[in-house]
């Protein structure tokens, strides 16, 4: 089941765009769950981090659809947006967020039906895996490949990921238990495991990422942080 959030603040265009999805659904079998929101700002405040697709309105009272697509971006990269406006100058900043498309009101149903097709063929199988928390500065969705490292940061976890440090209220060994579950990361200290992918060598007790960020290795940990770099290494190759 695919979550869809709508974002507009006219109810009758909800109701008219949930049954041209419903449509859409009928004719597809795909199952939509769809959540409603009729502003930007409550759109953040209520956000999910496994949405699939968000419709967003341009033009809202309280916070617009850009402003509060740019702040989804800092928190979710992933998620699909098709940028729903009547006045066609709005469209091309849309896409400095990422927009998947727009659409223009009226919508119709044609339009809408291609670019739901060409939205479920770009993206439908790529489940990536992805770790999903809340701290106090909002809510984020890390997709693993993007996240780097992640080290002790008092009695919670630091986690490095595209240009940003958040924290993740869960001590090491639950996030270390989440994230080498999926292969690539390592412990390589107490207090830090480390994503292998970015690891470009190993000097003395430090691992050197690809980005020039260095990882401390303790002793007890270092033979067994190199086998499974070596493993990981040679699967690479």
């Amino acid at each position: 089941m695919y979550k869809i959030a709508i974002c507009e603040d006219e109810k009758a265009f909800i109701l008219k765009l949930k049954g041209l999805l419903g449509q859409y659904a009928d004719e597809t079998g795909r199952e939509f769950c769809f959540f409603e929101f009729y502003d930007g700002s409550e759109l953040l405040e209520n956000y999910q981090p496994d949405f699939d697709l968000i419709f967003m309105d341009i033009r809202m009272e309280k916070m617009n659809g850009l402003k509060a697509a740019e702040k989804i971006r800092s928190m979710d990269s992933a998620v699909g947006i098709l940028f729903l406006t009547s006045l066609a100058q709005y469209v091309w900043k849309g896409y400095e967020y990422g927009a998947v498309n727009y659409l223009l009101k009226p919508v119709k149903y044609g339009r809408l039906k291609m670019e739901l097709d060409r939205y479920f063929s770009r993206y439908q199988g790529r489940e990536e895996p992805f770790l999903a928390f809340a701290n106090n500065k909002g809510k984020f969705k890390v997709f693993y490949k993007d996240l780097r490292f992640a080290e002790t940061c008092k009695r919670n976890v630091l986690l490095h990921f595209e240009g940003q440090e958040q924290v993740i209220y869960k001590n090491m060994k639950q996030v270390a238990s989440i994230l080498e579950a999926g292969g690539q990361f390592a412990r390589c200290h107490a207090s830090f495991i480390v994503n292998m992918v970015y690891v470009k060598s190993v000097e003395n007790l430090e691992a050197v990422l690809t980005t020039g960020e260095r990882v401390p290795i303790s002793q007890p940990k270092r033979k067994e942080f190199m086998a499974k770099l070596t493993d990981f290494w040679g699967d690479m190759l």
